[in-house]
């Protein structure tokens, strides 16, 4: 890609360039490798999420600039170490894309649903060596987005709950044995009472991650709407007067 054709992307490269260079860099950029940048990386990723939810397209922009020079950053590091470019980066994911859609790139018809994508994606990781269908969900993914999809993975193969009557016995059966459990016991079983909950979630066809975010901003839409009706001495509340502000809160939505 010269140039000509897209001036600013050439103009990212050559500031990573620069700021990698071994003499005149950022001592800070030099410093980094795949493992230092990798938070970095995620939280990017974060940020571009919460300029959609709050719909700051403003933002957005920025964000999604910022997110783009994370990859811009990896594709250095690994160019210097004579393992691939950005251009190869970008030659992949295309690629990939390309087979991903045969209806549209390809001499295939119909259209492309669920169960069409995974099976593409399935062959994609079967080419690569994977022997397992839980091969390939990242452990760097959010907990319970990862639990999601190991359950997901995991259904394709005939292995879940044929109703939510299953699932809904089993969050009954987790919390007794955690409040049974003993002390060096009750991190386990607290982690098996979630990936129940994420089972239940996920048999009733809700993201569980979409809906445990949407929780989260309604709790805190509602806290800071507390915070202001008690002029700021919420914390000096008793539990009963912060339970009415909190009554009160709800019916003022």
């Amino acid at each position: 890609m010269s140039a000509t054709e897209n001036p600013q992307l050439n103009r990212l490269l050559a500031i990573m360039a620069r700021l990698r260079d071994p003499e005149r860099g950022c001592e800070w950029d030099l410093a980094q490798d795949f493992a230092s940048i990798a938070p970095y990386t995620l939280e990017e990723a974060y940020e571009v999420a919460d300029a959609i939810a709050r719909e700051d397209m403003a933002d957005l922009r920025d964000e999604l600039g910022d997110l783009l020079l994370q990859v811009v950053f990896h594709a250095r590091m690994a160019q210097e170490a004579g393992l691939f470019a950005f251009e190869d980066v970008a030659r992949s994911i295309a690629d990939k894309m390309e087979a991903r859609h045969p209806h549209i790139f390809g001499d295939e018809d119909g259209t492309m649903g669920e169960t069409r994508w995974e099976t593409l994606k399935a062959a994609e990781r079967e080419s690569k060596g994977s022997t397992s269908s839980m091969d390939g969900i990242a452990l760097a993914l959010p907990a319970l987005l990862r639990a999601q999809k190991l359950q997901k993975r995991a259904a394709r193969d005939g292995f879940d709950w044929p109703d939510t009557e299953g699932p809904e016995a089993k969050i009954i059966e987790e919390i007794q044995e955690l409040k049974s459990a003993p002390a060096e016991m009750m991190e386990e079983e607290a982690g098996d009472l979630l990936f129940a909950a994420v089972n239940f979630v996920r048999a009733h066809g809700i993201d569980a991650e979409s809906a445990l975010r949407a929780a989260n901003a309604k709790f805190e839409r509602r806290y800071r709407a507390m915070e202001g009706k008690a002029a700021g001495g919420f914390a000096e509340l008793s539990l009963d007067q912060q339970e009415a502000l909190w009554q009160a809160v709800k019916r003022d939505e």
